[in-house]
C-alpha cells in the first residue's frame, strides 16, 4: 500500500483529496496545523498529525512518527498548505510578506528538503507541488499570493532537473479557480493586515475586492469542485511517470496559453480587466 503525506487537510482541497485517496486503499497521513481539525481528521479514520509548515520541528517530528508507521519509506508528498494574502504590492508590509512565503513557500521547501532523503534512500518517490494559475500570470491586488506561487515555479523547475535520474519525479499543479475555503482566510488576512483607509486604492477594495471576499457564491467562471485536483493527484500516484506539470480548470488552460503566446503588452491588456 503505497504511503502519501498530506499537508494542509482542515479544509477544501487538502481535506477532499485526503477522503478521496483513502477511498482508494492508499495509506493517507493527514496533516493540519489546528488541533481539533487532527482530531475531527482522526476521527474520519486517518492517522493524522499535527504540522505546522511554519513550525521547523512539527515538520521534522511528524515524518519521523510516518516513517514509524511505514518502516522508514514514504512513497508521495502533495504540499498543499497555503493561504492568500490580498492587498495591493504597496499596501503589503514587508512583514506581511514574508508572512506569505513562510507558509506558501519556506514551508514547502523544507518540507520537501526533509523527504528527499528518505526517497533518494529508498530509490523512489513522488513529489507534488501545489501551485496555481497565479504562479503563471499575475492579476490585481494579489501581489504577495502572486510571488509566492512564482517562487515555487522557480523551486520546483530547479528541483525536477537536479533530481533528474533519481527516480524521484516533481509535478506542479497549476489549479484555477476551486471551492474552498481560500476566500474565507483571506479576507481574515486582508482585514487583518490592509490599511485600506489609508489606501490609494480604498475605493477599489470598497467596491470590489471586499465584496468578492465577502461573497459566499463560487461565481468564478470554470470553478470547480475540490475533487478536480484530487483526481489529478490521484493520477499522479498512479502514473509511472508523472508529467512535469498539470493545469487545473479551464481558466489555467486558457491564461497559461495567453502567457505562451502573447506579447507582455498585451497579456497585461487582458489581466488589467480581471
Amino acid at each position: 500500500m503505497q504511503s502519501i503525506l498530506i499537508t494542509g487537510c482542515s479544509t477544501g482541497i487538502g481535506h477532499e483529496t485526503a477522503l478521496y485517496l483513502k477511498k482508494y486503499g492508499y495509506k493517507v497521513f493527514a496533516t493540519a496545523r489546528n488541533e481539533e481539525d487532527v482530531v475531527k481528521l482522526k476521527e474520519l479514520g486517518f492517522d493524522a498529525f499535527f504540522l505546522d509548515v511554519t513550525k521547523h520541528e512539527t515538520i521534522h517530528d511528524t515524518i519521523d512518527k510516518i516513517l514509524k508507521k511505514t518502516g522508514g519509506t514514504l512513497d508521495v508528498v502533495f504540499n498543499n498548505a497555503g493561504y492568500g494574502q490580498p492587498g495591493a504590492v504597496e499596501d503589503i508590509k514587508t512583514s506581511v510578506l514574508k508572512e506569505q512565503f513562510e507558509t506558501n513557500v519556506f514551508g514547502l521547501h523544507e518540507l520537501t528538503q526533509a523527504v528527499i532523503p528518505i526517497m533518494r534512500r529508498q530509490g523512489y518517490g513522488k513529489i507534488i507541488q501545489h501551485s496555481s494559475v497565479l504562479g503563471l500570470i499575475a492579476l490585481k491586488y494579489r501581489g504577495a499570493y502572486n510571488a509566492s506561487k512564482y517562487a515555487i515555479e522557480g523551486l520546483t523547475d530547479t528541483l525536477r532537473l537536479e533530481l533528474e535520474g533519481s527516480n524521484i519525479s516533481v509535478s506542479l499543479l497549476n489549479t484555477g479557480p476551486v471551492k474552498s475555503d481560500f476566500r474565507k482566510n483571506a479576507l481574515k488576512m486582508f482585514k487583518k493586515n490592509i490599511n485600506t483607509k489609508n489606501s490609494h486604492f480604498i475605493q477599489e477594495y470598497e467596491m470590489q475586492l471586499n465584496d468578492r471576499l465577502e461573497s459566499n457564491k463560487e461565481d468564478t467562471p470554470f470553478t470547480l469542485d475540490a475533487s478536480a485536483v484530487a483526481e489529478v493527484v490521484l493520477e499522479i500516484i498512479q502514473a509511472h511517470k508523472p508529467r512535469p506539470r498539470y493545469y487545473i480548470t479551464k481558466a489555467t488552460y486558457i491564461l497559461g496559453f495567453a502567457k505562451r503566446v502573447l506579447s507582455t503588452s498585451w497579456l497585461d491588456k487582458i489581466l488589467v480587466k480581471m
